[in-house]
């Protein structure tokens, strides 16, 4: 009789059940039967199932812990440029009196935030700029101070930083403007951070003015009406609302217009020959296009953020600055306006220019770094300012030790006098080796079918071994591939004399074995030769590019690229080294790779190193070649070719290999086989921890022993809630059953709840379908109850 335990897992309940049973004898008994319930509130229930990121107390303590080390950044940003500017006697005494540069290194003294434009008698220090500003106002609008209106001080700010540019201002005036670049940095953007550009759909920030506001007549039966906006620009914006909205007349509204482009280039239009033009209110995450707005408006106007601003607040003082004109731009304009201030005022004041002052700063601000003050010593204020203190951003932490291990490699080493054994970690699913592994994977396990006769006619369309090698040109070209492409391709290559039509039936006769809907004839996308499609489709736009340059080398050197660099201007500058070191046009090349979407951070289930073994078993025809196969795999080979008695070769191995006679034959294998030849194992685990009693569980789930679970090593806090509640099930089970007697689980069967099947991606997805579906049904039942008061219905 075999005792075997049935495990049903959900998002918030185990469900369990033991038996007794002899599959020889039909007989068996349920020895008991039983769910434990997870509490977990709804919020938190339907924020999984949807897809969105729970709210949990460890990630609003990451969300606060975030905050406070941006606040201490920026203070550490500050501290450290009061030493610099304090050695460079740029600070106002009234500014520096109040500052440690003793113990406490750039910090303010206890109870103390001295204003540097304030001084003890709180008046403006700067007075001479603020007259010359109020100058310019009064040249450019001299009505603006007749009637006695006061301009705010803080607006010398602006005013100077468009002085600096191109003349002398005081060092004290500098030193405002390097902490003022302190306080306002912009955006950082990595690659990948950018949305998606559709290009038939053109989505744009607009703050335009309402000039009028007409109403349609009211409908029987709805409480609503619809609007006829009219916009300065001539646009027209309807809405439908319960409210009236003739207060948005001669008032600014802010829009996200959404304009629907042809592949030239025009703009469509409707069937009244009006542009295809939708309009929404901005909501959250709309504050890239904002961004995109007010970047464009800068460029055109081939000012800096600070002239820019000032010439705005000039035309129109009752222009709101913060949040408004300006809101989230990218860092660059910011670095380069304060590059140009900088080099201006170096040609003014000797002290930025003094080697003595640099080395004094160097070796203030790294004490015990002599490297890194050798390196800035070098240098001079500028980028001491620039790249060291103000924009300065760290590396990304690496996060490897979250990537997976590779349960067939391992490297072995002495640590602390203990022999150790580390498990090599996967390799991203965007390598291009690992693509075409799971290409040759995916045709060793296509099988075709007749969908009337279930007939098995794969060997029907792959025969040869040139079968299998076209069929890889094929899929290594696709990004991915659905069951219509395919056996659309397959057919055309058996019966080449059908027509395009032709070939469309005849593939209806037939079907795969992977995922399809014969109600739908629809099947599941699976992926094939991604990275080198999207690769190769921009290398084809790219002019005298040689025929055969996208060999496995350069491919793997250009992932490499497009895989590792995340800032953008580093980016950049690997693709221009790579163009110029494979002499290629580098503005094209440049021009045509800076805009490739950033591989996404998934990762296969092998390693590199076993994938570089187990390929060369896999491949087949013009592909293969038995000298990619590695030394040791090669001798193992010999060995079961001669029958030679190997130690490291299995007797299940040599089972699985009796029909494999010569080395020809170690072509084309199944992953299975190639694993048995390689490493002696398919699914096997290689080195498992076998628990023989329930206290190893116990132990195991126990934070103060080591070696056993950490806690939040999971990153997801339902799945490991209900991991380590499943493992206390067992182990209840195993002490009231079993009276924790060694081996007494014959098996343990385990079923998944769909929800935890699913990647997050794919749960976020079908919630949003269904939200459609729903918001669909709403709107058809809106419909039908509008006409059921319509008399030519």
């Amino acid at each position: 009789m075999n005792t075997i335990l049935g495990l049903d897992l959900g998002s918030n309940s185990i469900g369990w059940a033991l038996i007794r049973q002899n599959s020889q004898d039909k007989e068996g008994e349920i020895l008991g039967i039983g769910s434990r319930i997870i509490p977990m509130t709804q919020d938190v229930l339907d924020n999984y199932g949807s897809g969105t990121p729970s709210r949990t107390q460890t990630s609003e303590r990451t969300g606060y812990r975030s905050v406070r080390r941006l606040r201490e950044r920026n203070l550490l940003r500050r501290e450290r440029l009061h030493r610099v500017l304090n050695i460079l006697n740029f600070l106002p005494k009234h500014y520096s009196g109040n500052i440690d540069f003793e113990k406490r290194l750039g910090k303010f003294l206890p109870e103390t935030e001295t204003k540097l434009v304030y001084d003890e008698d709180n008046q403006f220090i700067f007075k001479n700029s603020f007259n010359e500003m109020l100058e310019e106002f009064r040249l450019k609008n001299s009505e603006l101070l007749s009637d006695g209106r006061k301009i705010p001080y803080d607006w010398t700010i602006y005013y100077l930083r468009k002085k600096a540019l191109s003349k002398k201002i005081e060092k004290e005036e500098l030193a405002w403007i390097i902490l003022n670049f302190n306080q306002k940095r912009g955006y950082y953007q990595l690659r990948g951070e950018e949305e998606e550009e559709n290009p038939n759909k053109l989505i744009e920030f607009h703050s335009l003015k309402v000039t009028d506001v007409i109403p349609d007549e009211a409908r029987r039966g709805s409480d609503k009406i619809w609007y006829s906006v009219i916009l300065e620009n001539g646009w027209i914006y309807r809405r439908e609302s319960k409210y009236p909205l003739f207060d948005w007349k001669d008032k600014i509204r802010d829009f996200i217009v959404t304009t629907d482009i042809n592949e030239d280039g025009t703009i469509k239009k409707d069937k009244e020959g009006k542009e295809k033009r939708s309009f929404r209110a901005p909501g959250e995450d709309d504050w890239m296009l904002l961004k995109k707005k007010t970047e464009k408006q800068i460029d055109n106007s081939r000012k800096t953020i600070g002239e820019y601003i000032y010439n705005a607040l000039l035309e129109d003082p009752n222009q709101k600055i913060k949040g408004k004109l300006v809101r989230t731009i990218e860092r660059k304009f910011y670095k380069e306006e304060l590059i140009d201030i900088l080099k201006k005022q170096v040609e003014f004041h000797k002290e930025l220019q003094s080697s003595e002052l640099l080395n004094a700063c160097a070796e203030e601000l790294y004490r015990s770094n002599e490297v890194h003050q050798n390196l800035l010593k070098a240098k001079d204020f500028l980028h001491l300012f620039v790249e060291d203190i103000l924009f300065y951003q760290r590396p990304l932490k690496t996060k490897k030790h979250t990537v997976g291990n590779c349960s067939l490699e391992s490297r072995i080493f002495i640590k602390n006098g203990m022999r150790t054994t580390e498990f090599l970690k996967t390799v991203s699913r965007s390598h291009p080796l690992f693509q075409e592994f799971r290409i040759w994977q995916w045709m060793q396990n296509l099988k075709l079918y007749e969908k009337y006769t279930q007939t098995d006619v794969t060997s029907k369309f792959l025969i040869t071994e040139n079968d299998y090698e076209n069929l890889f040109d094929f899929l290594w070209n696709r990004k991915e591939v659905d069951h219509k492409v395919v056996l659309e391709y397959l057919v055309k290559t058996k019966f080449e004399d059908l027509k395009p039509k032709q070939i469309t039936v005849k593939a209806k006769e037939f079907r795969w074995n992977y995922v399809y809907d014969d109600v739908k004839d629809e099947s599941k996308n699976y992926p094939c030769g991604e990275t080198h499609s999207m690769i190769k489709n921009r290398l084809e736009k790219i002019e005298d590019l040689p025929d055969d340059f996208l060999i496995q080398e350069n491919l793997e050197k250009l992932w490499h690229i497009i895989y590792s660099v995340t800032d953008k201007a580093e980016y950049e500058k690997a693709l221009k080294t790579f163009a110029k070191k494979h002499n290629l046009d580098e503005v094209q090349f440049v021009d045509n790779f800076k805009k490739f979407p950033p591989f996404k951070n998934d990762y296969a289930s092998f390693s590199l190193k076993a994938i570089k073994k187990l390929l060369p078993l896999m491949r087949i025809g013009k592909y293969w070649r038995y000298e990619d196969i590695d030394a040791k795999t090669q001798v193992r080979i010999d060995n079961l070719i001669n029958a030679i008695e190997d130690e490291t070769i299995k007797e299940r191995v040599r089972e699985k290999a009796i029909n494999l006679t010569n080395q020809y034959h170690f072509k084309g294998l199944p992953l299975w086989l190639a694993s048995y030849i390689v490493y002696n194992r398919h699914s096997e685990s290689g080195d498992y921890i076998k628990w023989n009693s329930p206290r190893n569980i116990s132990d195991f789930l126990d934070p103060k022993i080591a070696g056993s679970f950490k806690q939040h090593s999971l990153r997801n806090p339902i799945v490991e809630q209900l991991t380590t509640e499943t493992l206390r099930v067992v182990r209840d089970i195993w002490q009231q059953y079993g009276n924790g007697e060694k081996d007494f689980f014959d098996e343990i069967h385990i079923e998944l709840g769909r929800e935890l099947k699913l990647p997050n991606d794919e749960r976020k997805k079908i919630t949003q379908r269904n939200t459609e579906n729903e918001n669909t049904n709403l709107r058809i039942k809106a419909l039908l109850t509008e006409m059921q008061y319509d008399n030519n219905v």
